[in-house]
């Protein structure tokens, strides 16, 4: 897959911008428009009229809902047909496999696995939500209706966050795609965030994670439990640079484009509890399901039982929407559990002891990763047995020798330990900004030059 690359991105970016950049004010949507189509097809060409036809359906759904206003069963009806239009894709490449193969496990029937949907269309789970967020706010009048197709295509196929998010809300930009201002300054900013992000992607999280790849590769049959502790702690640095450091990408690409996109990560590994983690992480999904799924279901504002039934539903979804895979289904139970037991009762207690809130969190989410990486349920059970069944090795020195520096750098990075620098030495930050944005492009590009392991974990989803 060409996504797996950055270097196509390098090739992609200098040619866009500069059309953008050249383009009459009146006309940069249809440029975007263009450019994002180019760069959605040149990795997924066969899945263009899915893309199309999604556009379609859901800018008439927006003007069919705005003409018979006056009509709730049929406004209503055309809201369904758009959700269930844009939903029924996501449901057929996504889901269909996997229930059909829970359909042979259960009734011993041999329905073949469906070829043409082995590979999701890119971002398919990203743009579907993004998406159903214009046509439900249209019809509960939160905004007003976009007319403008080449608007409206612009903010589907808006190509800095279209494969991997966040999710952005039409309502988060829709008054700039009708007006926008582009500075000097916000182009800077936005190739000062491009740059952070590609560094935590290129030299920190491919870096770290390679120590859970050596791992995964390997087997875990000979693992030890102090490797497989520190194999489980690369993961969880890895994918939280690999999945934090392509947003930042994102948004210092929209904020050069004049768009300003929502923060989706604010250091959640210094969270005092998982209910707080969720604040942090991934947080344009955790605001999504709670505007459009949650609070439609009566959120807090219902009985006790019901409150939980909302919160299971919730998890349940999360883990779906992750992976057709009931690894990932029991992951977002997993934490349905823990944060019902932190509203019951632990909650309290975690905001009275400060380190052993840190330490809870951070075991709790290594409990987690095991679920969400390892979709091989036998594995998964062999490897927690690692975890809390003392198993002698001294491969964890190798493994601390040869990656134990990149994940302390990791640990550093992860803890809000620039913000601080830029509180205490505003002086001495604004000198060295340059050279250090510059000493990490730099080392990206060298390293992306140079490396043939490049993936990206959410990719996938």
């Amino acid at each position: 897959m060409v996504f797996s690359s950055l270097l196509f991105l390098f090739r992609f970016l200098p040619a866009a911008f500069l059309a953008y950049y050249l383009t009459p004010k009146k006309c940069k949507n249809l440029t975007l428009l263009i450019v994002s189509l180019i760069f959605y097809s040149w990795g997924e060409v066969r899945y263009f009229p899915i893309m199309l036809s999604i556009i379609l359906v859901n800018y008439l759904a927006g003007l069919g809902i705005g003409r018979w206003r006056g009509h709730r069963e049929l406004c209503r009806g055309i809201l369904a047909v758009s959700v269930v239009f844009s939903v029924g894709f996501l449901a057929f490449f996504k889901y269909s496999n996997f229930l059909l193969m829970n359909l042979n496990a259960l009734f011993g029937t041999s329905f073949p696995m469906l070829e043409v949907t082995k590979n999701l269309p890119l971002g398919i789970s990203f743009y579907t939500f993004q998406i159903m967020t214009y046509t439900i706010d249209v019809y509960f009048h939160k905004i007003e209706v976009e007319r403008n197709i080449i608007d409206f295509g612009t903010f589907v196929v808006l190509f800095p966050q279209l494969i991997a998010g966040p999710i952005v809300k039409y309502s988060d930009i829709n008054r700039e795609l009708k007006d926008r201002q582009i500075t000097l300054d916000a182009i800077q900013d936005g190739i000062a965030l491009f740059i952070f992000g590609l560094g935590s992607k290129v030299l920190l999280a491919n870096n770290i994670g390679a120590l859970w790849t050596e791992v995964e590769s390997a087997g875990f049959t000979n693992l030890s439990t102090a490797g497989a502790w520190l194999a489980l702690s690369a993961y969880a640095l890895q994918i939280y640079f690999d999945f934090s450091g392509y947003s930042l990408m994102a948004i210092g690409m929209g904020r050069a484009l004049g768009f300003h996109f929502p923060q989706n990560f604010n250091y959640p590994y210094v969270s005092r509890s998982l209910t707080e983690f969720w604040r942090r992480w991934h947080m344009t999904l955790g605001g999504w399901f709670r505007e459009y799924l949650y609070f439609p279901l009566g959120g807090n504002r219902v009985s006790r039982w019901k409150q939980y039934r909302n919160l299971f539903l919730i998890w349940f979804a999360t883990g779906l929407w992750h992976g057709a895979a009931w690894n990932f289904v029991l992951w977002g139970l997993y934490f349905f559990v823990m944060l019902s037991f932190e509203r019951l009762f632990l909650q309290r207690f975690l905001d009275r002891y400060r380190l052993f809130s840190h330490l809870y969190v951070l075991i709790g989410l290594q409990i987690s990763w095991v679920l969400f990486a390892i979709t091989d349920m036998k594995k998964t059970g062999t490897f927690f047995s690692l975890l809390f069944l003392p198993h002698s090795g001294n491969d964890w020195m190798y493994y601390l020798r040869n990656y134990g520096i990149i994940m302390a750098v990791g640990v550093v990075f992860s803890l809000p330990v620039l913000n601080l620098l830029r509180d205490r030495l505003p002086k001495l930050c604004k000198w060295l900004a340059v050279p250090f944005l510059g000493l990490i492009l730099l080392l990206s590009v060298a390293y992306l030059v140079d490396s043939t392991y490049n993936p990206f974990l959410y990719f996938r989803f």
